[in-house]
């Protein structure tokens, strides 16, 4: 099946299809009936970076270097980074897309990964890409076809099972490139921006979907840019920044909202008198309780609006607890008209 299709579907889609699986799928083997009581468990072997570094070219910039990581299965790790600064190539890695320039990579898992943008110009319909993709990562037709349309129906997206790809939505495309992935149950879930143009019930399905991965002995490593993603829910959060991964503590990750380098708030001072409004009236100290101003008493006092006043309002508008402010001190009077003025 997978000679006829590469006999009729261009390399450049072909390679674009099979970046987001893993052929290879092994388990760690067990014998008799513990073996045809339960499903094939993943193996707990923990996948290892040493010293890994990639560059695109003989001569390019260090795109990352020096990178040394354990994934261990159950895990969930987050990625963060400014754009451009290795977060897909540190993905890509994981999941075996790109080789690394320099170190190794050992102890992989099944893999599955989801690409930052999905080729829709696979000559499939959606059924038929999940299922194609299915007996990819080792199962039967009918398991196959059978997850597919599960997969399909959590994501509410079976009315679309016979759909060509290339004539599916934006959102519908997404789904179907994170079904693919969740089809058969990989040991490492690799997401790039997986959450990217899901409305928010697809969002949610795929949220339960990454802690029933976890919750199974699989490992999952993603990145999305919303800080609020599975807030709480990651093992860890490690940061990509100036070609090295430096992992994150907990108390000095950036708040939700909070541009990465923006500076902190500060509090509003205190409002500060003018200059001689602190002086007192004659024939009252500091400790009496201040009286109210009359008219002409040459000093002028600020009140506070009462209760039943609105927030930030002040006591001369509020009408319900203080009367209008009269002004003190010199009466402005009109301006005199010469004579001869009147035209």
């Amino acid at each position: 099946m997978v000679a006829r299709v590469l006999v009729s579907v261009p390399v450049s889609l072909l390679t674009s299809a099979l970046a987001s699986v893993l052929v290879t799928r092994p388990v760690c083997q067990e014998r008799g009936a513990a073996r045809r009581a339960r499903p094939p468990r993943l193996c707990s072997t923990s996948m290892r970076l040493r010293g890994v570094g990639r560059r695109y070219g003989l001569g390019g910039p260090w795109v990352l270097r020096g990178v040394d990581l354990e994934v261990p299965p159950g895990s969930l790790t987050r990625v963060e980074g400014r754009n451009g600064s290795g977060k897909s190539t540190l993905l890509r890695l994981l999941a075996g897309i790109d080789a690394p320039s320099t170190g190794r990579i050992t102890g992989r898992p099944p893999t599955a990964y989801v690409p930052e943008r999905f080729p829709a110009e696979l000559p499939f319909s959606a059924l038929g890409y999940l299922t194609h993709l299915g007996r990819i990562h080792g199962l039967s037709r009918a398991a196959a076809a059978r997850g597919a349309g599960e997969w399909l129906e959590r994501f509410g997206a079976d009315g679309y099972a016979g759909t060509p790809l290339a004539e599916l939505s934006k959102g519908t495309s997404q789904k179907i490139a994170v079904a693919q992935a969740l089809l058969a149950a990989p040991g490492l879930l690799v997401l790039d921006e997986a959450w990217t143009g899901l409305d928010q019930a697809a969002r949610g399905v795929l949220d339960a979907a990454v802690a029933e991965r976890v919750a199974d002995g699989g490992a999952v490593v993603f990145v999305d840019h919303d800080p609020r993603r599975l807030a709480g829910a990651p093992d860890r959060v490690l940061r990509v920044t100036e070609t090295r991964l430096v992992p994150v503590e907990t108390d000095t990750r950036e708040a939700p909202g909070q541009r990465a380098g923006a500076p902190t708030p500060r509090p509003c001072p205190a409002r500060r008198l003018r200059p001689g409004s602190g002086r007192l009236p004659p024939g009252r100290d500091r400790g009496s309780p201040r009286p109210r101003p009359s008219h002409g008493s040459g000093w002028r006092s600020r009140e506070r609006p009462g209760p039943s006043c609105p927030p930030g309002s002040r006591a001369g508008r509020c009408a319900s607890t203080a009367p209008p402010r009269r002004r003190t001190g010199a009466v402005r009077r009109p301006p005199v008209r010469r004579a001869g003025s009147y035209g």
